[in-house]
Order: structure tokens, then C-alpha cells, then sequence
């Protein structure tokens, strides 16, 4: 932001600086060639009055003195008779007449008309400013004056004038920058403050708070009101946390004690009415989960996402194990398909909750000695973890509204209460990945797909490639 400010402040000045010195340098040279023809055009006056006597009487003029001085000076004088014959030149005092009465200056001259101008010249090797005037007296052209004067001087003395123009820019554009700069930092470093401020809020340090006496009044009020809103974004967290602390003491235990005490009441009930009593046990122990996963929920919520690099094959490993009694009980086989070592950054605690609703979640459709598979594939800057079951699978329908709280298809089974997937969701998110719900192997069934950012970005190796052919399309 500081270096477009000060493009801006660039831009201006240049605008403003060439609507200034371009006229001003284009009317000082319109005004040197103005001066320069009028001092020509006053000296072959001059001239003109001082050989007018000796053209009339047909003598040569004295006026050498005169012509040298001129010459000096770089410019030429010509004295031509009522003929066009010269009759003094300063390049060539004393020399040989000159025949000028084919030059058009010279002519219009003895015809009684003053002309002026200018004209290229090979000899001088530049151009030639030129007034012709005629010598009269009583009405009768006696002769004519022609004075003639390089332009370089002209030139020199202009281009001295833009270069002092151009060099009064440059310096007036450094001044700009300089104070630009000192000014667009004073304004971009609240910002960049304010900016950095932000991005440690979203990353979760919600005691960051911004300095409100820096930079102009509007940023002053702007770190006012991100102050205010992280101060009640904290208040707000801190508040959700205690209620994640006080509901897991507050709804865990009496749930807890509550089925403990319908559990001794099994031996007491009649066996007319044990079923009652076993349903009411059930429905407890299903309030129970479903308050663990609110917790869960409630606590990823609450929480900052403080990464970490974990090891994702190990964790995989782990929880298959864990889970294999549970898996042979439905009589389902978990097929583990693992490199030795995959690390990913993580929430901590993240992976294993994700995994046990993922694979808790194939158990529960999942047909009888059908397999579950759980890979973990390495890619390029991403590790991908799947769990692919056999089951009915979902449309894409279903797959979109899965990852929403308390989302069920209507055709479910089981005694789930939809938080499953909205947990891995909201707990991938945290570990800076996403989640996606794909068609299992050959259509049948369902591939949840968890994607990691990896610690290192180096391919897969060969031993370690996908060892399922109907996952090579994720």
C-alpha cells in the first residue's frame, strides 16, 4: 500500500510539474527566438542607417570596425548594392564582390521588403536565423542589409533552460518521494500493525490487542474497534469454554450415576417388565454419546487450531488395532494399507477422533465379511487418509448435507445422531485440512477422504503406492 501511495503522490506531482514546465520552457524558447530576431532585426537597422548615405552616392561604406565586432560575435553582416553586389561582407573583409541577387531574402530586400526567417546552412553547419532590409531614402532602394546569425547559441541557451527546468523536476520529484514516503509510512504502518494484529486473532491468540495512538484519526478508531471486538471475541470464548468445562461435570455425571443406579435396579425389576428397564438403560447410555459429541463439537468450537506434526501412519496403526475386537464382533475385517511413516501437521488429538467416528461409521454399514480399508496415500505436498467401506453408499445428495450437524439421511440405520462427520469436519478444518465424502470401489459403497498438509512435500516411494486399485481416482 506505502508504494502505490507514493505512485500516486509520484504520479500527481509529474502531472502537476508538466502542466507547469513544459509551457514554461515552450514560452522561453518562443521568447529567445523573439529577442533573437529582434536584436538581428535592430542591428540591420542599424546597418542600414549607417551605410545609406554611401550606397546613395554610390561609394563603399566605412563600416569595418562595425563588421568585425560582428563577426567576433558569430554573426554575419552583408551590404549589398541597388545590383545585389556586396559591397562589404565580415566573413571576407575587403574581399572580392559578391553577386547576391539570386537569394530570395536579398531580392525581396531590393524590391523594398523586409523578410526574416530561418534556413539550413552547410557552410556554418547549422541553421541560420536571417533579416534582409532594404536601404531607401526618399522612396529609393539604394541597397539592402542582410545580417545573419547561427542558431546553436539559440539552441544552447534553450537547451540549458530544460535541462535547469528538468533538473528543478527531479528535484522537486525526490523531495515529493522523500516526504511521500515518510508520510504513506506513517499511514501503511498502523495498518500493517492492525493486519498483523488480525492475522495472529484468526490464528487463534485472542489476546492480541492493537496500539490506538498511531496514524490518523480513522485508523485510531479502527484499532478501537478491533480492540473492542478481540476483547469480546475472548470474553465469548472464554465464556464457551467454561461452559465446555462446567457441561462435561454438569450433564457426564449425573448421566453416569443414572445409569449405574437403573443398572442395580436390574435384579429388582420383574421380568415382565426387564425390557422396559433395558431400554431405558439404552436410552441413557445414547444420551450419554450424544452429549460427548456436543462436547466434542463445543470444544473444537472453542478451541484455537494449535498445529502439530504428527504421525499419521502410527496413529492409523493404533486405532485399527484398537478397533479390530469391535470389527470382529460385526464380522468385519480391517485392512490396514500404511507407509511406515507418514507425518502431518494436526490438532493434537485430532487424528484419533477422526478416525474412530470414520471407521465407527463404516462398522455400522458395513455387510458381514465385507472389508473396511484404511490407506493413508502421500502425495505431493498432501497426505490423504481413506476409510472405504462396502455398505449402501450415499447419493450425492446425501453427500452434500453430510457433514451437517444432526444430519441424517432419511433411510438411516443405527442409533447415530449425525455428529460424526460433522466432528471429523469441523476437526480437519482445524488441522488445516478438508474432508470429502467419494463413491467407494467400483460404485459400491462409501470413501471418506481426509487430506493433511504433509511435513515434507517428497512423493510417495515406489513400495509405498496405493495398494487398492479403486482409490486411484482420489
Amino acid at each position: 500500500m506505502a508504494r502505490r501511495l507514493l505512485l500516486t503522490y509520484l504520479t500527481i506531482t509529474a502531472l502537476a510539474l508538466a502542466v507547469v514546465v513544459v509551457p514554461l520552457g515552450v514560452v522561453f524558447a518562443d521568447r529567445e527566438h523573439d529577442r533573437l530576431l529582434f536584436d538581428i532585426e535592430r542591428d540591420a537597422q542599424a546597418v542600414a542607417s549607417l551605410v545609406e548615405d554611401a550606397l546613395e552616392v554610390g561609394v563603399t561604406p566605412a563600416i569595418d570596425p562595425v563588421l568585425a565586432d560582428y563577426a567576433i560575435s558569430g554573426g554575419r553582416i552583408v551590404v549589398v548594392d541597388r545590383d545585389g553586389v556586396s559591397v562589404a561582407d565580415s566573413d571576407v573583409l575587403g574581399g572580392e564582390p559578391r553577386d547576391f541577387s539570386t537569394r530570395p531574402e536579398i531580392v525581396a530586400a531590393l524590391d523594398g521588403r523586409r523578410t526574416s526567417g530561418s534556413r539550413g546552412s552547410e557552410t556554418v553547419g547549422s541553421d541560420l536565423m536571417f533579416v534582409a532590409v532594404p536601404v531607401a531614402s526618399s522612396g529609393v532602394v539604394h541597397g539592402a542589409v542582410r545580417v545573419t546569425f547561427p542558431t546553436s547559441t539559440l539552441d544552447a541557451r534553450v537547451r540549458s533552460t530544460w535541462l535547469r527546468l528538468g533538473g528543478l523536476a527531479a528535484v522537486v520529484l525526490l523531495v515529493v518521494a522523500l516526504v511521500g514516503m515518510v508520510f504513506s509510512r506513517g499511514v501503511t504502518r498502523p495498518l500493517l500493525r492492525l493486519q498483523g494484529a488480525a492475522t495472529r486473532l484468526a490464528e487463534g491468540d485472542l489476546a492480541t490487542r492493537v496500539q490506538v495512538d498511531e496514524g490518523p484519526p480513522e485508523l485510531r478508531a479502527l484499532a478501537e474497534t478491533f480492540n473492542t471486538t478481540a476483547a469480546r471475541l475472548e470474553a465469548l470464548v472464554e465464556s464457551q469454554r467454561r461452559f465446555v468445562a462446567d457441561a462435561s461435570h454438569q450433564l457426564r455425571t449425573p448421566l453416569t450415576a443414572l445409569r449405574l443406579r437403573l443398572e442395580t435396579l436390574a435384579p429388582l425389576v420383574p421380568e415382565a417388565a426387564a425390557p422396559k428397564l433395558d431400554a431405558a438403560i439404552a436410552e441413557t447410555a445414547r444420551l450419554g454419546r450424544l452429549v460427548q459429541s456436543l462436547l466434542v463439537l463445543a470444544r473444537t468450537d472453542a478451541s484455537a487450531p494449535q498445529r502439530e506434526v504428527v504421525n499419521l501412519s502410527a496413529l492409523v496403526e493404533e486405532r485399527v488395532d484398537a478397533w479390530r475386537p469391535v470389527a470382529a464382533d460385526h464380522g468385519v475385517h480391517l485392512e490396514p494399507v500404511i507407509p511406515p511413516s507418514a507425518t502431518v501437521f494436526a490438532v493434537d488429538g485430532a487424528v484419533e477422533q477422526i478416525l474412530d467416528n470414520l471407521i465407527s461409521n463404516a462398522l455400522d454399514v458395513a455387510p458381514p465379511d465385507s472389508p473396511i480399508v484404511v490407506q493413508v496415500l502421500v502425495r505431493d505436498g498432501t497426505t490423504e487418509l481413506h476409510v472405504v467401506d462396502r455398505g449402501p453408499g450415499m447419493d450425492a445428495e446425501a453427500r452434500r448435507h453430510a457433514f451437517e450437524r444432526f444430519w441424517r439421511p432419511d433411510d438411516a440405520s443405527g442409533d447415530g445422531f449425525g455428529l460424526g462427520l460433522a466432528i471429523v469436519h469441523q476437526l480437519a478444518t482445524l488441522s488445516g485440512g478438508e474432508v470429502e465424502l467419494q463413491t467407494g470401489p467400483d460404485g459400491r459403497g462409501l470413501d471418506a477422504v481426509v487430506r493433511f498438509r504433509s511435513t515434507a512435500s517428497d512423493e510417495i516411494s515406489p513400495a509405498h503406492e496405493n495398494l487398492n486399485p479403486a482409490l486411484t481416482s482420489t
